[in-house]
C-alpha cells in the first residue's frame, strides 16, 4: 500500500513537474516571442526616425542652399543695380560737362549746316538758359545769315545742356541734349555692365 501511494506521489510530481516545465517553457517562448516583436519594433521606429530625421535634414540642407543661393543673386542684383546707378550718374556728369561752351560753339554750327538755308529759317534751336545766356552774342554772329530766314534761338528748362533741333511746327526734332545723350550711352552700357557681372560671377 505504502509503495503505491508513494508510486502515485511520484508519478504526480512527476507529472506536476513535467507540466510546469513545459507551461515554463510556454512562458518562456512567449517572452522571448514578445521580447523579440518589442525589439523589432523598436528597431523599426527607431529607424523610422532615422530615415524622417536624414529627411528633414536634407530638406533643411536643400532649403538652406536654396535660400543661400536666392540671397547670393539678390545680392548681386541689388550691386548691380547700384553700379548701374552710379553709372548713369557717372555718364550724365561726364555728358553734361563735355557739351562746355566750346563744343557747343563747333557743334551747333556744323549740325545746322545740314539743313539747307530755307529749311533753317523753319528750325529753332533750344539751349540752357545758362547755355544760352553765355553764347547768345556769338551765335548771333556766327548764325547770322539762318536767324535772318528764321532761325530761332531759345532756352528751354528741359534742357540741362547740349542742344535740341526742333521744327517751328513741331513735326520733329533733333535730341542732342546732355540727358539725351547720355541716357543713349546707359542704354548702350548698362547691357554691357550686366554682362561684365555675371561673368565675374561664373569666375567666383
Amino acid at each position: 500500500m505504502d509503495i503505491q501511494v508513494q508510486e502515485l506521489i511520484d508519478q504526480i510530481k512527476k507529472d506536476g513537474i513535467e507540466s510546469a516545465t513545459e507551461e515554463a517553457a510556454k512562458i518562456r517562448r512567449a517572452a522571448e516571442a514578445e521580447a523579440k516583436a518589442i525589439v523589432d519594433a523598436a528597431r523599426k521606429e527607431a529607424a523610422g526616425i532615422t530615415e524622417k530625421a536624414r529627411q528633414d535634414a536634407d530638406r533643411s540642407a536643400k532649403a538652406g542652399a536654396a535660400a543661400l543661393g536666392q540671397a547670393s543673386r539678390n545680392l548681386l542684383l541689388v550691386f548691380r543695380d547700384e553700379v548701374q546707378a552710379l553709372l548713369d550718374r557717372i555718364v550724365a556728369d561726364q555728358v553734361k560737362e563735355s557739351f562746355n561752351d566750346d563744343v557747343l560753339k563747333k557743334a551747333l554750327p556744323e549740325m545746322l549746316s545740314a539743313w539747307g538755308p530755307k529749311e533753317q529759317g523753319s528750325l529753332e534751336v533750344l539751349l540752357s538758359a545758362a547755355s544760352l545766356s553765355k553764347l547768345n552774342a556769338y551765335f548771333k554772329t556766327k548764325l547770322a545769315a539762318a536767324l535772318k530766314k528764321g532761325l530761332e534761338l531759345r532756352s528751354d528748362a528741359g534742357v540741362s545742356g547740349g542742344f535740341r533741333i526742333a521744327n517751328k511746327d513741331g513735326s520733329a526734332y533733333y535730341d542732342f541734349s546732355a540727358d539725351s545723350v547720355a541716357e543713349m550711352l546707359c542704354a548702350y552700357l548698362n547691357p554691357r555692365l550686366a554682362e561684365i557681372l555675371r561673368e565675374s560671377a561664373k569666375e567666383e
